[in-house]
């Protein structure tokens, strides 16, 4: 099979299913324009398979937008270091359960079911080639180059969204729901310790979620602050584009060796999540932070492989300070001075870090709001996170801010205690967007309940038209 052979395919088996149907929400009219049923925020693996979703429900006044240039939405060609994703290659995500959409038919479609056999992995290139290609055989509406600026809501149900960038539409668009499909960042900020930012000048740091020129570093002594995978790719990264030593120091005594997304993938956590009480989900993700995400074994072995790679376990940072020779770090078991330092120490949630709702952000209820945790569990950085739905909507913290929020939803890492992981992790991907997707379906006929409703009891075509002409005695025994 060819590529050009699946796209028919695709386009047959969606014709099965009646895809592209008339849309049954009713277009609503402002004074100030067109106002979309829909806006997505961000073009990435989340944005692309709520629209799809959205679009198999028969809502097609949507608009995707992405503040990067084409094809190069989400991690993936930007911050993303490592060589493969960490998923298992078997595990669908937004195909929907459309076979001819899965990765797995991308692949066989150009290598063959023996090529599908011989990865391990997913490379993580090729799973930005396959967006690339969802994006475009689906013909999903995404605008690039659109950064979101600001949610300001209008009438219960209106949201004005202010825009930046040069594929901006207009400077403002208006939608009635809003989905921030924004990623792992997309809840809060990258962290660093203000240990590093206070002491240490802008030039010999950055975050991994950032852009590092590894050519300026060639030859050189690199510090990587973090134990968890995306430490470990950082450095495999780094050596391999010819930096001299890369060093990650981890505060643990061992590096983590469970990976609770293996357990959650099997034993129903991620489909089930939802039913769960406050104090389960609390508790559970409390645990998902206490064991962090290892390097997968590939990783961790590429990169002890390299002569330049040092671990340091049990070592914390003390401090860190600039020498005229570069960044200097004490940790309890010595002084090192390094040329730049990597950090990966995360992220922290909170919708107070996230400019575009600075407007709502006062409106939206925390889990410390409406949970409290014992003691042995409690957690700053988890009471932080938005408390949300069982569909990812914002909720309020009180009645009179109700208004504020509605139509707003959260898919990204912050639905993470209120959801699981199924907004945050590829893993979650085929539960988590249907979810979305109907409870933004679902919001949206109960916003135009007595209109739909009042339709319906009026609604009178004919649809027999046959007529009795006569009768006919129906005798015993016979017809």
């Amino acid at each position: 099979m060819s590529l050009q052979t699946l796209n028919e395919q695709v386009k047959t088996d969606l014709s099965y299913l009646a895809y592209g149907g008339a849309d049954w929400v009713r277009p609503l009219t402002h004074p100030e324009g067109h106002v979309y049923d829909v806006v997505i925020i961000g073009g990435g693996q989340s944005g692309l398979g709520t629209a799809f979703g959205l679009l198999r429900e028969r809502i097609s006044n949507i608009l995707i937008i992405d503040e990067n240039p084409e094809g190069l939405e989400g991690p993936w060609e930007t911050y993303a270091r490592m060589v493969t994703l960490r998923t298992p290659k078997h595990l669908t995500s937004i195909d929907l359960g459309v076979s001819s959409l899965t990765f797995r038919s991308w692949w066989e479609a150009q290598f063959g079911s023996k090529g599908w056999e011989a990865i391990d992995k997913i490379p993580r290139g090729e799973w930005m080639n396959y967006l690339r290609w969802y994006r475009e055989v689906l013909h999903l509406p995404v605008v690039n180059e659109v950064k979101l600026r600001l949610v300001e809501p209008l009438e219960e149900g209106i949201h004005r969204l202010h825009l930046d960038g040069t594929g901006a539409p207009s400077d403002t668009v208006l939608a009635r729901k809003v989905i921030l499909a924004t990623g792992i960042q997309g809840g809060g900020e990258w962290h660093v310790p203000p240990m590093i930012t206070e002491n240490v000048p802008r030039y010999l740091y950055a975050h991994t979620s950032e852009s590092i020129n590894f050519d300026e570093l060639k030859g050189k002594k690199v510090a990587i602050l973090g134990g968890g995978a995306s430490a470990f790719d950082n450095a495999n990264f780094a050596l391999s584009e010819g930096v001299g030593e890369a060093h990650v120091f981890v505060r643990r005594k061992k590096i983590p060796r469970i990976n609770p997304i293996r357990q959650m993938e099997g034993s129903g956590m991620i489909e089930r999540f939802h039913v769960l009480s406050d104090a389960d989900k609390y508790a559970a993700i409390a645990h998902f932070f206490k064991h962090n995400q290892p390097p997968t074994n590939d990783t961790f072995e590429r990169a002890t492989s390299w002569a330049g790679f040092h671990l340091h376990l049990g070592a914390p940072w003390l401090n860190v300070e600039k020498s005229d020779a570069g960044a200097v770090v004490t940790t309890p078991q010595g002084t090192f001075t390094f040329d730049f330092l990597i950090i990966s120490t995360g992220l922290l949630t909170d919708p107070a870090l996230r400019p575009e709702l600075s407007l709502v952000e006062s409106s939206i209820a925390r889990w410390s709001d409406c949970y409290q945790a014992p003691a042995e569990v409690a957690s700053p950085v988890l009471d932080a996170h938005p408390y949300l739905s069982p569909g990812f909507a914002f909720l309020s913290r009180d009645e009179a801010c109700r208004k504020n929020l509605h139509g707003l939803f959260a898919f990204n890492y912050s639905a993470l205690i209120s959801c699981g992981i199924s907004a945050s992790a590829l893993s979650g991907m085929r539960v988590g967007v249907p979810k979305l997707v109907t409870a933004v379906a679902d919001q949206l006929f109960l916003d135009d309940r007595d209109e739909i409703l009042s339709n319906f009891f009026s609604y009178d075509e004919v649809e027999f038209i046959g007529e009795w002409l006569g009768t006919r005695e129906i005798k015993a025994g016979h017809s």
